[in-house]
């Protein structure tokens, strides 16, 4: 996982690399990383011309050093102070923006760069929040950002994508072994998905799922097949008011349950099961709403609350996840989260999840263009993996299927919703540029999975 810190994480980790190392050896570093990556970009330095926008703080010093650089190689370079930056700047075929960094704090207007000319954002856009992604109207937008020894949760969050472009993380000899965030990537699917024992049966690695309603089983049908395919050895699905005629027909065994009082036999039908997901398609009267809550507190095993679960966990029934004794992942959209949390998260989304997770004792999963996890004093992680593309009916119940697999194949509650935010926007990058459908989705986590884990031996082998 790579390091995500914070503005004030990554003041205190220049602090204390500063009583090692000089700061202008540090300076120095970055300065030298800006202008390589200065230098892939035009092409060259024969020629070339670059505009350096140069603010007074670190930022506008590694700037400088990139601009002593690039000059060095050949490169016309004019230095332009942030404070007194005309509005419009002059012919070239790069701007470099070191304005300001992540301590910068109001509205920068930036001058606008000459047109179809690249912008490098040295550290951060100027102007875009560090923590947050919030941006003004005239912050800089750039096509790519050098950023040192971590990424900011700026950079990954809001309007952090758009302005910073293509993101570079580059060492410049920091410790960031203190971040109190990661951000997910391929290799942590091989690293902490363990493979299936040489001797495995279905039952190691059995999910249950309770979902669906008479009408409508579309949900409870794609979060058992995503299940399946992301190792689930059995799936049980359980359909509250479902008659025989009602029940899907394929892998998944199937049963329905009485239209009320349901818990006590979706307990007995998932006994087996190693994680239990509770909520998409179950509808939201009372009844549901009763049994719901009777099943999610007395659970044995790890759990994944979703879509109507939620809903059930609405106000202060959330708060009876602490006397759970198996992990709990809930996993909302921002309107879910309204209802679990008592209003919307803020712009400071790590910090938002962070304070659910610890009110309510679950791990927290808030989906999003870049999704946020996070566990009651614990890390948090985020996936950057999907895109807008997962904004379609059904996609959710889908990610609901995978992580409950991922539990039930013994992976940490955190690392599951972590690790399985991760594979389904990995998945849904192998489907269709445009027009891609949930029902797409599971046996394209099937392939991600497996191309994600390939070449591993079977536990057991030699």
């Amino acid at each position: 996982m790579r390091a995500v810190t914070t503005v004030e994480e990554m003041r205190d980790i220049d602090a204390a690399a500063q009583k090692q190392v000089p700061v202008e050896a540090l300076i120095e570093r970055a300065g030298r990383q800006v202008a390589r990556r200065a230098l892939q970009m035009i092409g060259g330095a024969y020629g070339r011309r670059v505009v350096v926008v140069a603010g007074k703080g670190h930022n506008g010093d590694d700037g400088r050093v990139a601009a002593r650089r690039l000059a060095e190689r050949g490169v016309r370079v004019s230095v332009v102070d942030a404070a007194g930056a005309p509005d419009r700047l002059p012919p070239c075929d790069l701007v470099i923006d070191a304005a300001y960094g992540t301590g910068f704090r109001g509205e920068y207007r930036a001058p606008m760069a000459p047109d179809a000319v690249p912008v490098l954002a040295v550290d951060i856009p100027s102007g875009l929040d560090g923590d947050t992604g919030e941006a003004g109207e005239e912050a800089v937008r750039a096509d790519a950002t050098v950023t040192f020894a971590a990424y900011k949760p700026g950079l990954l969050l809001g309007e952090g994508p758009d302005r910073a472009g293509r993101v570079e993380v580059v060492d410049i000899g920091l410790d960031t072994s203190s971040a109190s965030a990661w951000l997910v990537d391929d290799s942590d699917v091989a690293a902490l998905v363990p493979p299936r024992p040489r001797e495995a049966h279905k039952w190691q690695t059995g999910v249950g799922v309770i979902a669906g309603s008479p009408g409508m089983l579309g949900a409870a049908q794609l979060c058992s097949r995503a299940a399946m395919r992301s190792g689930a050895g059995m799936v049980r699905l359980g359909v509250p008011g479902a008659g025989p005629a009602d029940l899907p027909v394929g892998e998944t065994v199937s049963r329905g349950l009485p239209a009320q009082d349901w818990a006590a036999e979706a307990l007995e039908w998932t006994e087996r099961c190693k994680a239990v997901v509770v909520g998409p398609g179950l509808g939201r009267d009372d009844a549901t709403v009763a049994a719901a809550r009777q099943l999610i507190a007395r659970a044995p095993v790890p759990l994944v609350v979703d879509a109507d679960g939620l809903f059930a966990l609405g106000g202060s029934a959330a708060n009876g996840l602490k006397g759970r004794s198996a992990p709990t992942v809930l996993t909302p959209h921002a309107g879910e989260f309204s209802g679990l949390a008592g209003g919307p998260p803020n712009a400071d989304r790590l910090r938002s999840v962070r304070d659910l997770a610890e009110r309510v004792g679950a791990v927290v999963l808030l989906k999003g263009s870049t999704t946020v996890v996070a566990e009651p004093e614990g890390p948090v992680l985020l996936s950057a993996s999907g895109g807008p593309w997962l904004a379609t009916a059904g996609t959710g119940d889908v990610l609901s299927g995978v992580i409950g697999a991922l539990l039930a194949r013994g992976v940490d509650a955190l690392e599951s919703a972590g690790l399985g935010a991760h594979i389904h926007g990995a998945a849904s990058r192998r489907g269709r540029d445009q027009g891609l459908i949930a029902g797409d989705l599971p046996d394209l986590v099937g392939r991600t999975l497996g191309g994600l884990t390939a070449g591993r031996p079977a536990s057991g082998a030699g």
